[in-house]
């Protein structure tokens, strides 16, 4: 092992003293060790968690962003990996780009179509960093359920079992996320239409290449969905419908697309769910918000069933009994760090001080225990 001064750990990596410095005081890369006159040491390990923090700042990711992602350098080849498929991505990006600029260029009368599609295949690798945050932040909540959880059915087993396919001929999944639903449940598909949709052509791709050509997988808004009136006898929204921007416009297009004899299956959280990792959080940093907004008072368990009966006949609740027992810091720092509210910016610079509070909690009591309040409304027309 390789050990280098401030300078010295610069020069290797054709970065200014300045960067180094800085990443140091925000905790983003701290040296291997401090000597007894102040003098700052760097490893080899060090320059690998350098390379990363660089690779993924020139993707696009803020330093904000960043912290999580190198919390733990310890499996090279994952890191290595991870930073193949983002420059992969990038790369058939600046080719299409290339090839769309070029035909522009070759083309005497541009169209504003050509224009507009410039436009927008430009915009686009904002898109891919963004898609994969949503991938990896729904996996990494997923990952603290199916590994913590008490009730050992699994969520999703629950959920595929309360869906009735004997009536099923043409079913439409909105917001299928990574298609966890089907990877381990399957149904006799002939003479049945499943189509999985999601807003986020990333994770359409995704389940694209896991289940194949026997789902119809496309990009589609719950807000406008693409399909006619009374096409569907089946549509599943599972934990979707909270995060609507118009939610009775959503309401309006299900009930739309759906037969006059069709059932919805949407799921939802209570008020009480995961609560214990709010109060951890918040008494950590009382600034922390995981959420910019309460999703069960947009859609929950509480008051989901008033909301779809202005849609439909006969609305039935069904509840979910689990908790979870966590055992480990990383899988639930890697959760509240997945959260939509701003726990990156005020957690970043402090995750190895709030890694040791999580530890020390486990220490006091072997394991967290949480709250879990999940349920779904059958929703008859």
């Amino acid at each position: 092992m390789n050990y280098y001064k401030t300078g010295q750990f610069a020069k290797l990596a054709n970065v200014s003293e300045r960067t180094i410095r800085y990443y140091d005081k925000i905790g983003l890369l701290k040296p291997s060790f401090v000597m007894e006159n102040g003098y700052r040491q760097y490893s080899d390990l060090d320059l690998l968690k350098l390379q990363k923090i660089l690779s993924l700042k020139h993707l696009g990711f803020s330093i904000e962003e960043i912290f999580p992602m190198v919390m733990d350098n310890t499996n090279l080849k994952e890191s290595f990996e991870l930073q193949i498929d983002l420059i992969e991505d990038k790369i058939s990006h600046l080719q299409s780009l290339k090839d769309a600029l070029k035909k522009a260029s070759q083309t005497p009368d541009l169209s504003w179509n050509m224009i507009l599609s410039l436009v927008q295949l430009s915009n686009e690798e904002t898109n891919i960093i963004e898609q994969y945050k949503n991938a990896k932040n729904l996996n990494d909540r997923i990952s603290l359920h199916e590994k913590y959880s008490t009730n050992k059915q699994g969520w999703f087993n629950w959920l595929f079992n309360q869906i009735d396919f004997s009536r099923v001929n043409r079913l439409l999944e909105l917001g299928c996320g990574n298609g966890k639903l089907w990877q381990e449940n399957r149904i006799e598909l002939r003479n049945r239409e499943i189509f999985l949709s999601d807003i986020s052509e990333g994770m359409v791709e995704e389940v694209r290449n896991k289940l194949g050509s026997d789902f119809n997988c496309i990009v589609a808004d719950a807000e406008k969905i693409p399909f006619k009136d009374s096409y569907f006898d089946t549509i599943i929204a599972n934990h979707v419908l909270f995060y609507l921007n118009d939610l009775n416009l959503g309401l309006k297009e299900i009930d739309r697309v759906l037969k006059s004899d069709g059932i919805l299956y949407c799921s939802t959280y209570g008020k009480n769910h995961m609560k214990e990792i709010t109060e951890i959080v918040q008494n950590f940093d009382s600034r922390i918000n995981l959420s910019n907004h309460s999703l069960y008072d947009i859609f929950g368990l509480e008051n989901g069933e008033n909301i779809l009966k202005e849609y439909f006949f006969s609305v039935q609740r069904m509840d979910y009994q689990d908790s979870l027992e966590i055992t480990e810091s990383k899988p639930l720092i890697d959760y509240i760090m997945s959260c939509h509210g701003n726990q990156n910016e005020i957690l970043g610079p402090r995750l190895n001080e709030f890694k040791e509070y999580i530890e020390e909690l486990l220490k006091k009591t072997g394991k967290i225990v949480v709250t879990k309040q999940a349920g779904m409304f059958k929703a008859h027309h």
